[in-house]
Protein backbone atom coordinates (compact mmCIF):
# COMPACT_ATOMS: atom_id res chain seq x y z
CA UNK A 1 0.00 0.00 0.00
CA UNK A 2 1.30 3.45 -0.93
CA UNK A 3 -0.11 6.94 -0.38
CA UNK A 4 0.02 9.73 -2.97
CA UNK A 5 -1.23 13.32 -3.02
CA UNK A 6 -4.43 14.00 -4.93
CA UNK A 7 -3.47 13.93 -8.60
CA UNK A 8 -4.16 16.62 -11.21
CA UNK A 9 -5.12 15.97 -14.83
CA UNK A 10 -4.54 19.15 -16.84
CA UNK A 11 -6.08 17.88 -20.10
CA UNK A 12 -9.60 16.45 -20.19
CA UNK A 13 -12.62 16.75 -22.46
CA UNK A 14 -15.60 16.84 -20.13
CA UNK A 15 -18.14 17.28 -22.98
CA UNK A 16 -20.13 20.09 -21.36
CA UNK A 17 -21.86 21.81 -23.06
CA UNK A 18 -23.15 19.95 -26.10
CA UNK A 19 -21.77 16.43 -25.64
CA UNK A 20 -23.49 15.28 -22.48
CA UNK A 21 -24.49 11.97 -24.08
CA UNK A 22 -20.76 11.07 -24.04
CA UNK A 23 -19.83 12.49 -20.62
CA UNK A 24 -20.82 15.22 -18.19
CA UNK A 25 -19.33 16.88 -15.11
CA UNK A 26 -20.97 14.31 -12.82
CA UNK A 27 -19.68 11.19 -14.59
CA UNK A 28 -16.30 12.65 -15.57
CA UNK A 29 -15.45 13.69 -12.02
CA UNK A 30 -16.70 10.34 -10.70
CA UNK A 31 -14.27 8.66 -13.09
CA UNK A 32 -11.50 11.03 -12.00
CA UNK A 33 -12.00 10.25 -8.31
CA UNK A 34 -12.05 6.51 -9.01
CA UNK A 35 -8.71 6.98 -10.77
CA UNK A 36 -7.08 8.90 -7.91
CA UNK A 37 -7.46 12.29 -9.63
CA UNK A 38 -8.87 15.05 -7.45
CA UNK A 39 -8.60 17.99 -9.88
CA UNK A 40 -9.28 18.12 -13.62
CA UNK A 41 -8.91 20.88 -16.19
CA UNK A 42 -11.52 20.84 -18.96
CA UNK A 43 -10.86 21.79 -22.58
CA UNK A 44 -12.90 24.48 -24.38
CA UNK A 45 -13.72 22.77 -27.71
CA UNK A 46 -17.30 22.11 -26.67
CA UNK A 47 -20.55 23.05 -28.43
CA UNK A 48 -20.75 25.99 -28.13
CA UNK A 49 -17.06 26.48 -27.39
CA UNK A 50 -15.90 28.19 -24.22
CA UNK A 51 -14.80 31.27 -26.16
CA UNK A 52 -17.36 33.78 -24.89
CA UNK A 53 -18.11 34.94 -21.33
CA UNK A 54 -21.66 33.56 -21.55
CA UNK A 55 -20.56 30.08 -22.62
CA UNK A 56 -17.82 29.92 -19.98
CA UNK A 57 -20.12 31.16 -17.21
CA UNK A 58 -22.77 28.61 -18.16
CA UNK A 59 -20.30 25.73 -18.05
CA UNK A 60 -18.88 26.91 -14.74
CA UNK A 61 -22.34 27.01 -13.23
CA UNK A 62 -22.98 23.41 -14.28
CA UNK A 63 -19.59 22.39 -12.88
CA UNK A 64 -20.43 23.95 -9.52
CA UNK A 65 -23.70 22.01 -9.48
CA UNK A 66 -22.43 18.59 -10.58
CA UNK A 67 -18.69 18.15 -9.93
CA UNK A 68 -17.51 15.49 -7.47
CA UNK A 69 -13.90 16.74 -7.54
CA UNK A 70 -12.30 20.10 -8.32
CA UNK A 71 -12.52 21.52 -11.86
CA UNK A 72 -10.91 24.32 -13.81
CA UNK A 73 -11.99 25.29 -17.32
CA UNK A 74 -9.93 26.60 -20.24
CA UNK A 75 -11.01 29.50 -22.39
CA UNK A 76 -10.78 28.85 -26.11
CA UNK A 77 -9.16 31.17 -28.65
CA UNK A 78 -11.74 31.54 -31.42
CA UNK A 79 -11.08 33.81 -34.42
CA UNK A 80 -13.75 36.50 -34.36
CA UNK A 81 -14.20 36.25 -30.59
CA UNK A 82 -10.75 37.29 -29.40
CA UNK A 83 -12.03 40.59 -28.00
CA UNK A 84 -13.45 38.49 -25.14
CA UNK A 85 -10.02 37.34 -23.94
CA UNK A 86 -9.56 39.85 -21.07
CA UNK A 87 -13.02 38.99 -19.69
CA UNK A 88 -12.51 35.23 -20.08
CA UNK A 89 -9.21 35.46 -18.22
CA UNK A 90 -11.03 36.51 -15.03
CA UNK A 91 -12.42 32.98 -14.50
CA UNK A 92 -10.66 30.57 -16.91
CA UNK A 93 -7.59 28.71 -15.62
CA UNK A 94 -5.72 29.17 -18.92
CA UNK A 95 -6.12 29.86 -22.64
CA UNK A 96 -6.10 27.01 -25.16
CA UNK A 97 -4.94 27.72 -28.72
CA UNK A 98 -5.46 25.05 -31.38
CA UNK A 99 -2.92 25.24 -34.19
CA UNK A 100 -4.09 21.94 -35.69
CA UNK A 101 -7.48 20.41 -36.48
CA UNK A 102 -10.03 20.33 -33.69
CA UNK A 103 -13.77 19.89 -33.20
CA UNK A 104 -15.62 23.18 -33.71
CA UNK A 105 -14.39 26.67 -34.67
CA UNK A 106 -11.36 27.05 -32.40
CA UNK A 107 -8.52 26.47 -34.86
CA UNK A 108 -6.28 29.55 -35.13
CA UNK A 109 -4.51 29.82 -38.49
CA UNK A 110 -3.77 33.50 -39.00
CA UNK A 111 -0.74 35.24 -37.53
CA UNK A 112 -2.67 38.39 -36.51
CA UNK A 113 -4.98 36.21 -34.39
CA UNK A 114 -2.01 34.51 -32.74
CA UNK A 115 -0.39 37.84 -31.94
CA UNK A 116 -3.67 39.08 -30.48
CA UNK A 117 -3.77 36.07 -28.15
CA UNK A 118 -0.23 36.62 -26.93
CA UNK A 119 -0.80 40.36 -26.55
CA UNK A 120 -4.22 40.34 -24.85
CA UNK A 121 -4.17 37.21 -22.69
CA UNK A 122 -2.89 38.28 -19.22
CA UNK A 123 0.69 37.23 -18.56
CA UNK A 124 -0.10 35.76 -15.15
CA UNK A 125 -2.21 33.04 -16.79
CA UNK A 126 -0.83 30.30 -19.01
CA UNK A 127 -1.25 29.72 -22.74
CA UNK A 128 -1.55 26.04 -23.72
CA UNK A 129 -1.29 24.84 -27.29
CA UNK A 130 -2.49 21.92 -29.37
CA UNK A 131 0.45 21.80 -31.75
CA UNK A 132 1.66 18.88 -33.86
CA UNK A 133 4.83 18.48 -35.93
CA UNK A 134 5.86 21.82 -37.49
CA UNK A 135 3.26 23.66 -35.40
CA UNK A 136 5.39 22.90 -32.33
CA UNK A 137 8.09 25.09 -33.86
CA UNK A 138 5.52 27.89 -34.30
CA UNK A 139 4.60 27.66 -30.63
CA UNK A 140 8.22 27.69 -29.54
CA UNK A 141 8.85 30.74 -31.71
CA UNK A 142 5.92 32.58 -30.12
CA UNK A 143 7.14 31.71 -26.62
CA UNK A 144 10.54 33.14 -27.53
CA UNK A 145 9.19 36.24 -29.29
CA UNK A 146 6.85 37.21 -26.46
CA UNK A 147 9.04 35.84 -23.64
CA UNK A 148 6.12 34.15 -21.92
CA UNK A 149 5.41 30.54 -20.89
CA UNK A 150 3.73 28.18 -23.34
CA UNK A 151 2.57 24.65 -22.49
CA UNK A 152 2.40 22.04 -25.25
CA UNK A 153 -0.38 19.47 -24.99
CA UNK A 154 -0.16 15.73 -25.79
CA UNK A 155 3.29 15.62 -27.40
CA UNK A 156 3.42 12.30 -29.21
CA UNK A 157 6.37 11.82 -31.55
CA UNK A 158 10.15 11.79 -31.47
CA UNK A 159 10.80 14.93 -33.52
CA UNK A 160 8.44 16.96 -31.32
CA UNK A 161 9.93 15.91 -27.98
CA UNK A 162 13.47 16.31 -29.33
CA UNK A 163 12.67 19.86 -30.48
CA UNK A 164 11.15 20.74 -27.11
CA UNK A 165 14.18 19.29 -25.32
CA UNK A 166 16.45 21.50 -27.43
CA UNK A 167 14.32 24.59 -26.79
CA UNK A 168 14.25 23.95 -23.03
CA UNK A 169 18.01 23.47 -23.10
CA UNK A 170 18.27 26.98 -24.54
CA UNK A 171 16.27 28.37 -21.62
CA UNK A 172 12.98 29.03 -23.39
CA UNK A 173 9.93 29.16 -21.07
CA UNK A 174 8.09 26.08 -22.34
CA UNK A 175 6.60 22.98 -20.75
CA UNK A 176 4.90 19.90 -22.17
CA UNK A 177 2.76 16.89 -21.37
CA UNK A 178 2.43 13.34 -22.70
CA UNK A 179 -0.49 10.93 -22.39
CA UNK A 180 -0.44 7.37 -21.08
CA UNK A 181 -1.84 6.07 -24.36
CA UNK A 182 1.09 7.56 -26.27
CA UNK A 183 3.47 5.95 -23.77
CA UNK A 184 1.86 2.51 -23.71
CA UNK A 185 0.51 2.07 -27.26
CA UNK A 186 1.84 2.29 -30.81
CA UNK A 187 0.46 2.35 -34.33
CA UNK A 188 0.33 -1.45 -34.11
CA UNK A 189 -2.27 -1.12 -31.36
CA UNK A 190 -4.19 1.38 -33.48
CA UNK A 191 -4.34 -1.19 -36.30
CA UNK A 192 -5.50 -3.88 -33.84
CA UNK A 193 -8.15 -1.73 -32.17
CA UNK A 194 -9.49 0.04 -35.26
CA UNK A 195 -11.73 2.98 -34.38
CA UNK A 196 -11.30 2.19 -30.67
CA UNK A 197 -7.62 3.08 -31.01
CA UNK A 198 -8.11 6.20 -33.12
CA UNK A 199 -7.16 9.44 -31.39
CA UNK A 200 -5.47 12.78 -32.04
CA UNK A 201 -2.56 12.93 -32.15
CA UNK A 202 -2.39 9.49 -33.75
CA UNK A 203 -0.54 6.71 -31.97
CA UNK A 204 3.09 6.73 -33.07
CA UNK A 205 5.79 4.27 -34.01
CA UNK A 206 7.85 2.33 -31.51
CA UNK A 207 10.61 4.90 -32.13
CA UNK A 208 8.21 7.66 -31.04
CA UNK A 209 7.23 5.75 -27.89
CA UNK A 210 10.88 5.09 -27.04
CA UNK A 211 11.68 8.80 -27.44
CA UNK A 212 8.88 9.83 -25.07
CA UNK A 213 10.12 7.39 -22.42
CA UNK A 214 13.70 8.55 -22.92
CA UNK A 215 12.64 12.14 -22.15
CA UNK A 216 10.26 11.32 -19.30
CA UNK A 217 12.77 12.18 -16.60
CA UNK A 218 14.06 15.44 -18.04
CA UNK A 219 11.95 17.07 -20.77
CA UNK A 220 8.37 15.97 -20.00
CA UNK A 221 6.64 18.03 -17.30
CA UNK A 222 3.21 16.40 -16.93
CA UNK A 223 1.28 13.21 -17.52
CA UNK A 224 -2.18 14.20 -18.78
CA UNK A 225 -4.87 11.87 -20.11
CA UNK A 226 -6.50 13.87 -22.93
CA UNK A 227 -9.63 12.06 -21.68
CA UNK A 228 -11.89 12.22 -24.75
CA UNK A 229 -14.85 9.84 -24.36
CA UNK A 230 -17.21 8.82 -27.16
CA UNK A 231 -20.07 6.34 -27.07
CA UNK A 232 -19.63 2.85 -28.48
CA UNK A 233 -22.31 3.65 -31.05
CA UNK A 234 -20.30 6.63 -32.27
CA UNK A 235 -17.07 4.61 -32.41
CA UNK A 236 -18.84 1.83 -34.36
CA UNK A 237 -20.43 4.24 -36.83
CA UNK A 238 -19.36 4.89 -40.42
CA UNK A 239 -17.59 8.09 -39.30
CA UNK A 240 -16.11 7.32 -35.87
CA UNK A 241 -14.75 10.36 -33.99
CA UNK A 242 -11.18 10.25 -32.62
CA UNK A 243 -10.53 10.05 -28.89
CA UNK A 244 -10.44 7.64 -25.95
CA UNK A 245 -11.22 7.79 -22.23
CA UNK A 246 -8.34 7.79 -19.76
CA UNK A 247 -9.17 9.20 -16.34
CA UNK A 248 -9.49 5.82 -14.61
CA UNK A 249 -6.46 4.14 -16.18
CA UNK A 250 -3.79 6.84 -16.02
CA UNK A 251 -2.52 6.18 -12.49
CA UNK A 252 -2.59 2.35 -12.68
CA UNK A 253 -0.64 2.50 -15.95
CA UNK A 254 2.00 4.87 -14.59
CA UNK A 255 2.37 2.84 -11.39
CA UNK A 256 2.94 -0.18 -13.60
CA UNK A 257 5.87 1.73 -15.08
CA UNK A 258 7.11 2.42 -11.53
CA UNK A 259 6.91 -1.31 -10.74
CA UNK A 260 9.01 -1.96 -13.86
CA UNK A 261 11.63 0.63 -12.78
CA UNK A 262 10.88 2.85 -15.78
CA UNK A 263 10.46 5.84 -13.45
CA UNK A 264 10.53 6.47 -9.71
CA UNK A 265 7.55 7.11 -7.49
CA UNK A 266 8.86 10.60 -6.74
CA UNK A 267 9.03 11.34 -10.46
CA UNK A 268 5.46 10.10 -10.94
CA UNK A 269 4.30 12.47 -8.18
CA UNK A 270 6.13 15.34 -9.87
CA UNK A 271 4.52 14.53 -13.24
CA UNK A 272 0.99 14.05 -11.91
CA UNK A 273 0.78 16.49 -9.01
CA UNK A 274 3.68 18.87 -8.34
CA UNK A 275 4.35 20.12 -11.86
CA UNK A 276 0.70 20.45 -12.97
CA UNK A 277 -0.09 22.56 -9.90
CA UNK A 278 3.01 24.74 -10.38
CA UNK A 279 2.64 25.22 -14.14
CA UNK A 280 -1.03 26.22 -13.98
CA UNK A 281 -0.76 27.96 -10.58
CA UNK A 282 -3.56 25.80 -9.15
CA UNK A 283 -4.76 25.92 -5.54
CA UNK A 284 -3.61 23.39 -2.99
CA UNK A 285 -6.02 20.71 -1.74
CA UNK A 286 -5.39 20.29 2.00
CA UNK A 287 -6.09 16.95 3.67
CA UNK A 288 -6.21 15.20 0.29
CA UNK A 289 -4.62 11.82 -0.40
CA UNK A 290 -4.87 8.73 -2.60
CA UNK A 291 -4.22 5.26 -1.25
CA UNK A 292 -3.15 2.62 -3.76
CA UNK A 293 -2.67 -1.10 -3.38
CA UNK A 294 0.25 -2.44 -5.39
CA UNK A 295 -1.36 -5.67 -6.56
CA UNK A 296 -1.95 -7.01 -10.09
CA UNK A 297 -5.35 -5.82 -11.35
CA UNK A 298 -7.12 -6.29 -14.66
CA UNK A 299 -8.62 -3.21 -16.31
CA UNK A 300 -12.25 -3.91 -17.24
CA UNK A 301 -14.77 -1.84 -19.19
CA UNK A 302 -17.54 -2.84 -16.80
CA UNK A 303 -15.75 -1.21 -13.86
CA UNK A 304 -15.70 2.25 -15.41
CA UNK A 305 -17.52 5.27 -14.00
CA UNK A 306 -17.09 7.22 -17.25
CA UNK A 307 -20.38 7.45 -19.15
CA UNK A 308 -18.86 6.07 -22.37
CA UNK A 309 -18.24 2.69 -20.68
CA UNK A 310 -15.13 1.54 -22.54
CA UNK A 311 -11.38 2.06 -22.66
CA UNK A 312 -8.69 0.89 -25.10
CA UNK A 313 -6.86 -0.86 -22.25
CA UNK A 314 -9.69 -3.30 -21.47
CA UNK A 315 -8.21 -6.65 -20.40
CA UNK A 316 -4.73 -5.28 -19.60
CA UNK A 317 -3.14 -6.31 -16.31
CA UNK A 318 -1.69 -3.37 -14.37
CA UNK A 319 0.35 -3.30 -11.17
CA UNK A 320 -1.97 -1.26 -8.93
CA UNK A 321 -5.49 -0.24 -8.05
CA UNK A 322 -6.89 2.78 -6.21
CA UNK A 323 -8.45 1.75 -2.90
CA UNK A 324 -9.21 5.03 -1.13
CA UNK A 325 -9.36 8.74 -2.00
CA UNK A 326 -9.75 11.53 0.54
CA UNK A 327 -10.53 15.09 -0.60
CA UNK A 328 -10.30 17.90 1.97
CA UNK A 329 -10.68 15.42 4.80
CA UNK A 330 -13.73 13.64 3.33
CA UNK A 331 -13.50 10.08 1.99
CA UNK A 332 -14.78 10.31 -1.60
CA UNK A 333 -13.89 6.82 -2.85
CA UNK A 334 -13.24 3.59 -0.96
CA UNK A 335 -12.90 -0.06 -2.04
CA UNK A 336 -14.76 0.42 -5.29
CA UNK A 337 -17.50 2.65 -3.86
CA UNK A 338 -17.97 6.23 -5.04
CA UNK A 339 -18.80 8.38 -2.00
CA UNK A 340 -18.24 11.89 -3.40
CA UNK A 341 -21.44 13.94 -3.61
CA UNK A 342 -22.48 15.93 -6.65
CA UNK A 343 -21.53 19.56 -6.17
CA UNK A 344 -18.84 18.84 -3.60
CA UNK A 345 -16.07 19.76 -6.03
CA UNK A 346 -14.78 23.32 -6.30
CA UNK A 347 -14.37 25.35 -9.47
CA UNK A 348 -10.87 26.81 -9.83
CA UNK A 349 -10.15 30.11 -11.54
Amino acid sequence: MITLPGLIDVHTHLRVPGGEHKEDFDTATAAAVAGGITMVLGMPNTSPPLSTPAALAGAMGLAQRDARCDIGLFAGAEPGQLHHLPELAKTAVALKIYLNDTFGPLRVDELPDLTTCFRDWPRHKLIAMHAEKQSVAVGIGLAAAYDRPVHFCHISCAEEIDLIADAKGRGLPITCEVTPHHLFMTEADAARLGAMGDMRPLLGTQKDVDALWAHLNDTVDCIATDHAPHTLAEKRSATPPPGVAGLETSLPLMLTAVSQNRLTLDRLIALMHDNPRRIYNLPEQPETAVEVEMTPTTIRNENMYSKCGWIPFDGMVVAACVTKVTLRGEIVFETGRLLAKKGSGRVCE
